[in-house]
């Protein structure tokens, strides 16, 4: 059972928007628009990242850093260093202060690559990642809004491809990047959830011990089956209680407390979807019917079904 590999099912890079920014200190660049979850990495140098309502936080050469939410954020050699750059989208960017504004291809040195020249001291490369689905939300929603993880020896293979690659245009450039993105972006969830002082996303931890692990698995593959503790703790070769106690310690909530928080997290995605329908979803999810499942759905998500029906995130 792998809860890491359930939340990332369907996260993948396609297209993703690489920047690569080359500058000598001083020198800041504020993201205007950044996506739900971006990554970056300290190739050369350290910096810092900048966000209104938050305490700056450092990032070491070689570290990589993920930003959660889609506030404006400022990446910089130093805290106090006042933006020289705005980056609105990968298309779009310019340059601040009194002199004449540089946008775009002005300041292009290279593929995904951007600064005042190419002999800069310090290199830091961006990607944002879109996070749509309501089950990896439940992953960037256990993040906090910077994470920091600090140099590994095991990203350096990957850190060292990364920067070669990231100026390159060659067949299938794209397809290369975004396969890299998804490994750092693993391997970097992978080392910040295995701290002990982390919160983790409720049940990450559970697979440590193989009975849990089953009802999970058993949850999140058929979450449309009548379930009971009863039923979850037969199948994990426990009794009624000492299923729930154990449960709850590991996960950090009661087992039909998770079901339901799961159904609905798959519903949310689910009632997306082009053509479906409220009843249809209801079956899906263990619910003999919509009004049974729209009263649970309210309870958990605070809003009717009704409402995502059509909708995109």
């Amino acid at each position: 059972m792998d809860l890491l590999e359930d939340y990332l099912a369907d996260v993948r890079a396609h297209g993703a928007v690489f920047c690569q920014s080359v500058a000598e200190p001083p020198w800041a660049v504020r993201f205007a628009d950044p996506a739900p979850l971006a990554l970056g990495a300290t190739l050369r140098g350290e910096c810092w990242i900048v966000r209104a309502g938050t305490a700056p936080v450092r990032v070491r050469e070689r570290g990589i850093v993920l930003v959660r939410g889609l506030r404006p954020f400022t990446v910089a050699d130093r805290p106090d260093t006042e933006a020289q750059v705005v980056v609105q989208s990968a298309d779009d960017c310019w340059t601040t202060g009194d002199g004449p504004v540089a946008r775009g291809d002005d300041l292009l040195l290279g593929p995904r690559t951007y600064g005042f020249g190419p002999d800069g001291s310090d290199l830091f490369v961006t990607a944002e990642y879109p996070l749509r689905s309501d089950v990896s939300g439940r992953l960037l929603r256990a993040l906090p809004e910077v994470a920091v993880i600090p140099p590994e020896p095991e990203f350096a293979p990957l850190l060292d491809l990364l920067a070669v690659e990231v100026g390159r245009e060659e067949p299938g450039q794209q397809v290369v990047l975004d396969r890299l993105l998804d490994l750092l972006l693993v391997r970097a969830l992978r080392a910040w959830f295995g701290r002990p002082d982390v919160e983790a996303p409720p049940g990450y931890r559970a697979p440590a011990d193989p009975r849990i692990a089953r009802a999970l698995r058993l949850m999140h593959a058929r979450p449309d089956h009548p379930w009971t503790v009863a039923s979850l703790g037969e199948e994990a070769g426990m009794s009624r209680a000492v299923f729930a106690r154990r449960f709850a310690s590991l996960v950090g909530q009661p087992p039909l407390v998770y079901l339901t928080e799961w159904r609905m997290t798959i519903a949310s995605d689910l009632l997306r979807e082009p053509g479906s329908t409220v009843a249809a979803v209801a079956r899906r999810v263990g619910y003999a019917d919509g009004f049974a499942f729209s009263n649970a759905f309210k309870r958990v998500r605070g809003v009717p079904p009704s409402d995502l029906i059509g909708s995109r995130r």
